[in-house]
């Protein structure tokens, strides 16, 4: 399974930024999707995660109800629709999916495969 982002970019606070994540490869195998972000000199910290094959989705605190995480099957594709952001989203944004094993929705370890990242910055 591969998986690229795109969308990100500067932006000023309040603003909305659309992130898209194209899962290509063996996506059969995938059970579950996420979007988890670093910002610089912290960790990598979970944002949203949705099921491949159901229409669960979960959420950080911090995005709950600012974020939106959506896919779409057939044209292999997640998104993360991000609105009212601030200073504190500034980011750089990871896609990651789940094929099989333990699994726990908000656990990077429990995801095998990742992208590069995309690049989040939120002006003030």
């Amino acid at each position: 399974v591969q998986l690229v982002e795109s969308g990100g970019g500067l932006v000023e606070a309040d603003d909305s930024l659309t992130l898209s994540c194209t899962v290509s490869g063996d996506t059969y195998d995938v059970y579950a999707a996420a979007w988890f972000r670093q910002a610089p000199g912290k960790e990598r910290e979970f944002v949203a995660s949705i099921y491949w094959d159901k229409t669960d989705t979960f959420y950080a605190e911090a995005v709950k109800g600012r974020f939106t995480i959506s896919k779409n099957k057939a044209k292999n594709m997640m998104y993360l629709e991000m609105n009212a952001l601030t200073s504190e989203d500034t980011a750089d944004y990871y896609c990651a999916a789940h094929s099989g094993g333990f699994y726990y929705y908000s656990a990077a370890r429990t995801y095998q495969y990742w992208g590069q990242g995309t690049q989040v910055t939120v002006s003030t």
